[in-house]
């Protein structure tokens, strides 16, 4: 082979190396921004035309500076990590720059000795790469390819090698030039980030001319694809919401030389026609030599879901569905705001006896009766507005564009929703509303002032007796202030020794003897004299001051009836109300006993009058009934007739008495049926073993009918009213010497 000495004097050699150099660089590096482009091509461009300079001035060997260009030439090529090879088909020239050493660690001469040693240190899984490119320039096509090499060290390197050739007017190779250089680093770079890439999380994909180029693992998978190939070359609409896309398109500028980004949250369908919610960031880049789209995403349907779960806990109810305070609050503003002309209500309810059935039954029954009021309340509501839970057993309605008559029928047919027991677990539960009615504008122009009278007006109806409705008026606004004095009062009552018990005897109606008395609590105010129990007593069953209220009435009666013994008079049972919520204490009969023992009262002269609310938890009812029974203790149903009694249940309780409410008893003369509800009670009491008590007798014709029909023991204002305990050891002293009333 014959090797010119004079290696920069072959067509052109050196400025064909260097111009493909230069666009072996431009094509591979990774870069996007304009300046660093804009620099580079000037740096291309100055090398260029050193090269041709240099060239120029070589051509004259004459030249005083031609050892000087020289020198600078061979500096150029020695510091390139490149080398070039460049071999004259038709003289069998070969050229080979040093820089061949650097890639391949063998020396120069090697190469001359060996022109085959550069496929000898081919990796071998890599020579399939020698079939494709002797192919490609045997047809004069340049071809550029990547392969690997072990270097004279052992070390594996990474080539990029772009091949020439050149062929004549016979398509015969003529001429052959191969520019090689180390592109290790990059093609690992490039490997890490493919593998960061494929193995991220999240979706990545590039876009460009309408069609996807590349989308990771995780992204077809996501979009349902069980490859990347059902998805490139496809449009990004597959990825992406036509609207989505208008926006980029419209928005994928650069501004300031700064590229923007743009992130969206949209909906997007599977391959299978899922939806699914993606959250996505696009960025304008160069891929493969043109401009395209980059995308990052990932799946935020969970997120999604998180979200309106959080949203819905913000604003509607967990237990009934029904929308929360919160919600109420910020509808009722909305409305408030969007116009100040149309008529509005607020209803406020709260439920009755509730509290003693979540607290006897359980929470879960007190959760499903809840569900089933709230059913209740939304089927009674058909106009326009919102069915609202405050908590607890409160609800709050909103009626919109509605007046004061047409505010009724919705109260009353909330009423009637509620006139039917609720069925729970074979077990049947009366539960009413009492309902609190505010009107705007009268009754407040705000949210808060509107709420608040509405709730101000249900505690009215409460105390009217319950399972009604009320409105709000100027006067109850005093009611609430005097029922939060009464509420700071009564709780210092006891302390200040404010309380004390008056008396009322119950008499024989065939003898006229006192055979029982009934103890009745008084409270007399320093400052506001006598208040009565028809305003404390509901205050300290809602307060539950009605626990150490009645735990003292208790002990005074115990104690009292135990001095009357001691003076001398005849023993005679005592009756004391007790609270349903005292029943429902757990040591309740514990500290029965412990009064009884500590005042040494026989228990067979105590007497416990229940109301038939006690019903509501019949199983700890009979419980504590019969507990209180083998202490030796006497029950009595107080006001019978007034609750819901199931006389299933009445019968197998350990029951001694029952007595008549008074306003039965009122309707012997004052009702057209003529007492017929008092024989009915008289007469099943009787059926049940039941001593019978007539209570608020006031007229003689009310004794004569009670003792026709065989009721013998009454008590009432007709015989006497509550006394003090001097006033009624008087009549206790002239009992025990004669009748006490004749």
């Amino acid at each position: 082979m014959n090797i010119k000495e004079d290696k920069y004097n072959i067509k052109l050699v050196s400025i064909i190396g260097s111009l493909i150099i230069l666009e072996i660089l431009a094509s591979t590096l990774l870069l996007h921004d304009s300046l660093t482009h804009a620099v580079i091509d000037t740096a291309f461009i100055l090398v260029i035309l050193l090269l041709v300079v240099l060239f120029l001035k070589m051509k004259d060997k004459g030249s005083t500076d031609y050892l000087k260009d020289r020198q600078r030439l061979d500096h150029i090529f020695d510091t390139l990590d490149v080398a070039i090879w460049s071999h004259d088909l038709k003289t069998n020239t070969l050229l080979i720059t040093p820089g061949i050493e650097n890639l391949y660690g063998y020396s120069l001469e090697k190469f001359y000795e060996d022109s085959s040693l550069w496929k000898k240190v081919i990796h071998p899984e890599d020579l399939y790469v020698l079939d494709e490119r002797e192919k490609m320039l045997s047809q004069g096509k340049a071809v550029t390819s990547i392969y690997r090499i072990i270097r004279s060290d052992g070390e594996v390197r990474w080539l990029q090698d772009r091949g020439i050739p050149t062929v004549d007017e016979k398509g015969k190779l003529v001429d052959f030039s191969s520019v090689l250089f180390d592109i290790t680093n990059r093609k690992e770079s490039e490997d890490q980030y493919r593998t960061l890439v494929e193995m991220s999380p999240d979706i990545i994909a590039v876009y460009s001319r309408g069609r996807i180029d590349y989308i990771n693992e995780a992204g077809y998978r996501l979009y349902g694809a069980s490859s990347h190939k059902e998805l490139i070359g496809k449009p990004p609409s597959k990825l992406i919401h036509p609207n989505i896309l208008r926006q980029i398109k419209e928005n994928e500028l650069v501004i300031d030389e700064q590229i923007e980004k743009m992130r969206f949250e949209f909906q997007a369908l599977r391959l299978d026609g899922e939806s699914i919610e993606v959250e996505m960031t696009t960025m304008p880049i160069f891929y493969e030599g043109r401009a395209a789209t980059q995308i990052v995403g990932r799946d935020i349907s969970d997120r999604k879901k998180a979200e309106q779960t959080i949203q819905h806990m913000a604003y509607y109810d967990g237990l009934t569905g029904l929308p929360n305070r919160n919600m109420f609050r910020k509808y009722l503003n909305e409305v408030l705001h969007q116009t100040k002309c149309q008529k509005l209500a607020i209803l406020f309810l709260d439920l009755d006896r509730f509290k003693i059935i979540n607290d006897t039954k359980g929470h879960s029954v007190g959760d499903h009766l809840l569900q089933i009021v709230a059913n209740r309340l939304e089927s009674a509501f058909n106009s326009k507005g919102m069915v609202s839970r405050q908590g607890g057993d409160e609800f709050i309605i909103l009626l919109e564009e509605i007046d004061q008559e047409q505010v009724i029928e919705v109260a009353q047919s909330i009423l009637s929703e509620f006139g039917s027991p609720i069925e729970i677990e074979n077990l049947e539960f009366f539960v009413t509303p009492s309902i609190g009615i505010s009107m705007y504008p009268a009754d407040g122009e705000d949210e808060e002032t509107l709420i608040k009278n509405a709730d101000t007006a249900m505690y009215l109806a409460k105390e009217r007796g319950k399972n009604n409705y009320q409105f709000y008026s100027s006067k109850l606004a005093e009611l609430t202030s005097r029922k939060l004095d009464l509420e700071k009062w009564l709780r210092k009552s006891m302390e200040k020794n404010e309380l004390t018990l008056n008396y009322q005897p119950q008499i024989d109606l065939e003898t006229n003897k006192i055979i029982g008395v009934e103890a009745l609590i008084r409270w007399h105010h320093p400052e506001n004299g006598i208040i009565s129990p028809a305003d404390f007593i509901p205050l300290a069953e809602e307060t539950g001051l009605i626990v150490p209220m009645g735990k003292w009435i208790l002990k005074e009666a115990c104690t009292q009836n135990k001095r009357w013994q001691e003076l001398g008079f005849d023993p005679i049972p005592i009756a004391v109300n007790i609270s349903v919520r005292q029943i429902q204490e757990d040591n309740f009969v514990e500290s029965v006993l412990q009064i009884l023992e500590e005042v040494g009262l026989n228990p067979r002269y105590l007497e416990l009058e229940i109301t038939e609310s006690i019903m509501q938890d019949i199983e700890r009812s009979t419980i504590v009934l019969n507990q209180l029974k083998e202490i030796g203790v006497q029950i009595s149903i107080d006001d019978f007739g007034t609750g819901y009694s199931s006389l299933s249940y009445l019968k197998h309780l350990p029951i001694d008495s029952l007595k008549i409410d008074k306003s039965f008893v009122d309707d012997i003369i004052n009702h057209s049926n003529k007492g017929e509800m008092v024989k009915t009670i008289i007469d099943m009491g009787h059926n049940l073993n039941f001593n019978v008590i007539a209570e608020g007798i006031e007229k003689e014709e009310q004794v004569i009918f009670l003792k026709q029909y065989a009721c013998n023991v009454g008590q009432g204002y007709f015989y006497s009213r509550p006394l003090p305990v001097e006033q009624l050891e008087e009549l206790l002293l002239k009992n025990r010497n004669e009748k006490a009333f004749h």
